[in-house]
């Protein structure tokens, strides 16, 4: 009796122990258990940067104008568009850490608001010249080739070249590399060109039109396009006067977003879209012998 007595007293001593170990499983299940093990687990470097926020994403403003036919212009609809503003558009597209915006203004404006840290590039047909070397940075890949010929009225039989504007009226835009191609050939060639300077390419079409100006700078395209949405009446003659290539502009410090831009140009003659781009809005592709 007293064996039994003992083994009695063993038996239910074991079940109370089993029973604890029951308990403190359960209660290691319990809710506070498992959020304490949840941030025990998040406290972790790889965990943190599972969850860590995403990357903000950095604005960049791009300074454009809106009387560039085909390049950067107002639709019927009010909508700015043209060939630099889509590339911009498909630039940002394969840049998602960026978010570009444009802001429109005066050719005459651009390279001071770039300047002035107002914008931080600009797409505009921008050529390179010396001037704009020695304060800005220029992108590396070339976009377009811009054939910049003299254009005249189209019932104009004197004007044939840029020789036969001796003492004629040349409108050009302020600060375009228009004005600075027919001021460095009035140097040289001691032509007499009467260069007059405008802000708007609408003023200039205006005054060839009305026969107040003999003749300005601009491109084949743009000519086709004025002539047929406001009946310019315009022509271009002679050969080229340049075949520049085309580059965004940015300011110096500006290394890294030049880089991603140079890529992602790469990236969009290489697939084709520049191209087709060109042909859509230039009327042929420019892009060739970039």
């Amino acid at each position: 009796m007293k064996k039994l007595t003992i083994l009695s007293s063993v038996l239910l001593t074991l079940t109370f122990v089993a029973g604890c170990a029951t308990q403190s499983k359960t209660a290691s299940t319990t809710p506070a258990a498992q959020a304490a093990a949840t941030a025990a687990a998040t406290s972790t470097p790889t965990a943190q940067a599972a969850t860590a926020a995403p990357k903000a994403v950095k604005k960049i403003v791009v300074g454009t104008g809106t009387q560039f036919p085909n390049i950067c212009f107002l639709d019927d609809k009010g909508n700015l568009t043209g060939y630099d503003v889509e590339l911009v558009k498909e630039i940002n597209k394969r840049l998602p850490e960026y978010e570009f915006e444009f802001k429109t203004m005066e050719f005459k404006n651009l390279l001071l608001s770039l300047e002035t840290n107002k914008i931080d590039f600009i797409a505009h047909q921008m050529e390179v010249n010396d001037e704009r070397k020695q304060k800005f940075l220029f992108n590396d890949e070339a976009y377009n080739i811009f054939p910049n010929k003299i254009i005249v009225h189209k019932d104009n039989k004197d004007i044939k070249s840029i020789d036969d504007l001796k003492g004629k009226k040349l409108l050009v835009t302020a600060t375009s590399n228009a004005a600075v191609l027919a001021e460095k050939y009035n140097k040289e060639h001691n032509t007499g060109i009467n260069i007059v300077y405008t802000g708007a390419g609408e003023d200039a079409k205006t005054q060839i039109k009305a026969g107040r100006a003999d003749a300005s700078i601009s491109t084949q395209f743009a000519i086709d396009f004025v002539n047929k949405s406001v009946d310019a009446q315009l022509k271009t003659v002679g050969e080229p006067l340049s075949n520049s290539k085309i580059y965004f502009i940015l300011r110096k410090d500006e290394e890294d977003l030049k880089k991603k831009i140079d890529d992602t140009l790469k990236a969009i003659k290489a697939d084709g879209t520049l191209s087709k781009l060109s042909t859509q809005w230039l009327g042929a592709d420019y892009s060739v012998g970039n």
